[in-house]
Parts: C-alpha cells; sequence; structure tokens
C-alpha cells in the first residue's frame, strides 16, 4: 500500500474531488492534513481516511511538515505528499525535500511559483513572453510605463492566475494599485506590457520529462477582463481539435517552456496569448491542475475521469493515452447590477427554461445560483453549465448563446 498525505487547508469541494479519486485507487492508503476540523469534512469522505491531522496553518511549511511527520508515525511512511492549490505548491515541496518524499523539488516549485522568476528564464532561453520588470520603488514603476506605453498589467509576483492582477490604462490607475500594494525591496510589484490578442491555456502532462498530453482552452473574454468587471457572464471553450494549426507554436514552445522550467512528472496550467500578428506570448505557468471546472472540460471532451488520472499520475507515475471524441465548453454565470453594493443575495435566475429546450441535449453539467446566497466574489461566478458535442462550432455557439440568455438577478436580501 502507497501512503498518499494529501494536503486540503480548507475543506471545498474541488480539492476533495481529487482526494476521493486518490483514496479510489488500488493500492492507497489516504491521509489527510488541514486547517479545517475533521467534522468540517463529509463523514463519507472521513471513513476514506487512513489518518487526519489539523493544523494551525495548512499553507505554512512548517506546520505542514509537521502534520505529515505525524501521518508518517501514526500510519505509515509517506510516499507521496499531493496538494492542488496554487499557494501550497512551494509549501509541499519544502516538505518533500524535508523528508525525502519523492516529487517536486522546491527550486522547481519557486520557478513556477514565483513569476518574474520565471519570465527571467523564459528569457534567457529564448522564450516569448510579455515585456516585464520586478519593481521596488513607484518611480521604477512608472519608469517602465513609460518605456513599454500604457496599459501595463500589474501582479504580485506569486499571484495564481488573474487573481490579484489588475490592468492600468493610465498611470493614475496604476499609482492607485501602487497605493494598494506598495512596492518595496524585498516586496516587489511585477510589471508586464499588455498584451493585445486572443488568450488560451495550455493544460499538460509531463511524464518523467516527456510531454505526453494536451489540452487548449480558448476564453471569451480573457480572464483579466472577467476579473475586471464582476457582472461579465463568460464561457470558456475545449476544442475537439486540439492539434489545429493555429495552435501549433505553443505546441513546439509550451512543453520547452515546461522543461525550462524543471517540470520532471506532474500536470500543469499555461496561460499564453496569440498576438494580432501571429506572434504568441507565454503568459505565466502553474505547477497544478486548472481550476474554474477546466479539468472536467477535459473530462467530458476526452471521455476520461480526470481527476483520477491526475492522481493516478502522481501515485503511480503512469499516464494512459486519451482519444478526444467531443469539444466541452463552460458557461459561466455571474450576479448582475451588485457593482459597489453590499447586502445583496441571488434573487432569482432567468432564462433557464430557455436554455434547456434549445441546449439541453447538450448540457451534460449544471450548477445553479443558489437562491438567498449572496453572490459569489469569485470570477467562477456563482454557476454554471457545461455542454458537450463533438462540433467544436456547435459548443461555442451553445456557451455563447447561454451566457446572452441567462441572467442572475440580484437584489437586497428579505427577513
Amino acid at each position: 500500500m502507497v501512503h498518499v498525505v494529501f494536503a486540503i487547508p480548507f475543506a471545498m469541494e474541488n480539492t476533495l474531488r481529487f482526494a476521493r479519486a486518490a483514496a479510489s485507487l488500488p493500492g492507497v492508503r489516504l491521509s489527510v492534513v488541514s486547517q479545517d476540523r475533521a467534522d468540517r469534512f463529509p463523514a463519507d469522505f472521513r471513513e476514506l481516511l487512513a489518518g487526519f491531522e489539523q493544523v494551525g496553518d495548512a499553507m505554512d511549511p512548517e506546520q505542514l511538515g509537521n502534520g505529515v511527520e505525524a501521518l508518517g508515525k501514526k500510519v505509515a511512511p509517506v510516499e507521496r505528499l499531493l496538494g492542488i492549490l496554487e499557494p501550497l505548491q512551494e509549501p509541499l515541496a519544502l516538505v518533500r525535500e524535508r523528508q525525502r518524499i519523492r516529487g517536486m523539488d522546491a527550486p522547481t516549485a519557486r520557478n513556477f511559483r514565483d513569476k518574474s522568476r520565471m519570465k527571467d528564464l523564459f528569457r534567457a532561453h529564448d522564450l516569448p513572453c510579455a515585456g516585464y520588470r520586478l519593481v521596488g520603488s513607484v518611480a521604477e514603476a512608472l519608469t517602465f510605463a513609460n518605456q513599454v506605453g500604457l496599459p501595463v498589467v500589474a501582479k504580485p509576483p506569486a499571484g495564481a492566475g488573474a487573481k490579484a492582477t489588475a490592468r492600468c490604462d493610465t498611470l493614475e490607475d496604476l499609482q492607485k494599485f501602487l497605493r494598494q500594494v506598495p512596492p518595496a525591496k524585498g516586496n516587489e510589484v511585477l510589471l508586464e506590457e499588455f498584451v493585445r490578442g486572443r488568450e488560451f491555456s495550455f493544460d499538460s502532462v509531463t511524464l518523467h520529462g516527456r510531454h505526453v498530453f494536451h489540452n487548449i482552452n480558448c476564453y471569451y473574454p480573457t480572464p483579466l477582463e472577467v476579473m475586471e468587471n464582476p457582472w461579465i457572464q463568460w464561457c470558456v471553450v475545449a476544442p475537439r481539435d486540439c492539434e489545429a494549426t493555429e495552435f501549433q507554436a505553443i505546441h513546439r514552445l509550451g512543453p520547452r517552456a515546461l522543461s525550462v522550467l524543471g517540470m520532471w512528472t506532474g500536470m500543469s496550467h499555461m496561460e499564453w496569448f496569440r498576438r494580432h500578428d501571429g506572434s504568441i506570448a507565454i503568459s505565466e505557468v502553474a505547477a497544478r491542475p486548472p481550476g474554474a471546472q477546466f479539468l472536467s472540460l477535459i473530462s467530458y471532451a476526452c471521455d476520461v475521469d480526470m481527476y483520477r488520472a491526475f492522481v493516478q499520475l502522481m501515485v503511480f507515475e503512469t499516464w494512459e493515452a486519451t482519444a478526444r471524441p467531443f469539444a466541452a465548453g463552460a458557461a459561466y454565470l455571474r450576479g448582475q447590477g451588485g457593482a459597489g453594493k453590499t447586502g445583496l443575495v441571488v434573487r432569482a435566475v432567468h432564462g433557464l427554461d430557455q436554455v434547456q429546450r434549445r441546449f439541453g441535449e447538450l448540457i451534460v453539467e449544471t450548477r445553479l445560483p443558489r437562491l438567498g446566497l449572496p453572490p459569489s466574489t469569485s470570477y467562477e461566478g456563482d454557476g454554471y453549465l457545461i455542454v458537450r458535442h463533438p462540433d467544436t462550432r456547435v459548443v461555442t455557439e451553445a456557451v455563447q448563446a447561454i451566457v446572452a440568455t441567462m441572467r442572475v438577478e440580484l437584489g437586497a436580501a428579505t427577513s
């Protein structure tokens, strides 16, 4: 039996889906380290566990390491240490190194986590990325903005995807961001040129240094636009044909970028742009599975449980070739009219009947906004619908029609 410890700081449904998949693998004994109490986890999940350790801060490598060490003594020596949250990747790597657990080491994890370090590596290996500078003062930030021109994108170096990221169209916007996230030596801010073009993801699997699988997701609109406009309902399409000519550049450069960062065995999520002139720029890469139901989209497109495939990869270091008989898309639903307002809840969801009549045969998964709850602050929104069909065009038209038809009504909570 392989003793696998899963770091789950909070009992979140998405993380539990990965952990359940790990527990279902033959020959696996699963334990959990969390800062949530055991009773916060579903009873049926607790029954799957060989051990459980609560720590004060599961993101802290010292406390995480203490929890892993305790499980190693109580249950069995720990042979795999996993976690899917972006901020966990470096602490997990540090614990692996200290306790001699097989998996990604700390320097490699830092290559993925520190976006400035990542871009330095890209530049050193002639990989295309947006112009950037790590700034430690307002003066350095304004100098960079004047050099590359506005707008610029500002973010903490260890940000996760579009979170904590801002587009600054004017110097006033940039100065406002810098007041909220003051740059200083040792606490720098990453500034990037704003790349104009289409944005995509490149979600891939590497096994023993060999590229064995990839997926493309097409965003409508870009994640940054979604973050900046909480009312926008957006969609993502995983096309059936990921080998199309328009994706050939990322097929060539994506695996090379992962090799430069040190990926050996794992799943990664890469954001990249295709400029209007056809050239591409790699934005950033995370050494974890993609979020926002993307892995579900890949599962539906390939007709394979990718959650189970991921943990099989990380525990037993095996990967099975997959066909791709479908395209899949997700339409994300978000509350309307809530910008700057407090005390609002979801009052109604409009347009569902119309969508079901038109696209019912295509819809494979639905999570509707829950009435009476406050609107989500996440870019994923308050709910989603996933559709699937062999024709990418059919999927694209369906998800775009869904976000144009459905509306999440917000209003004041009633007593």
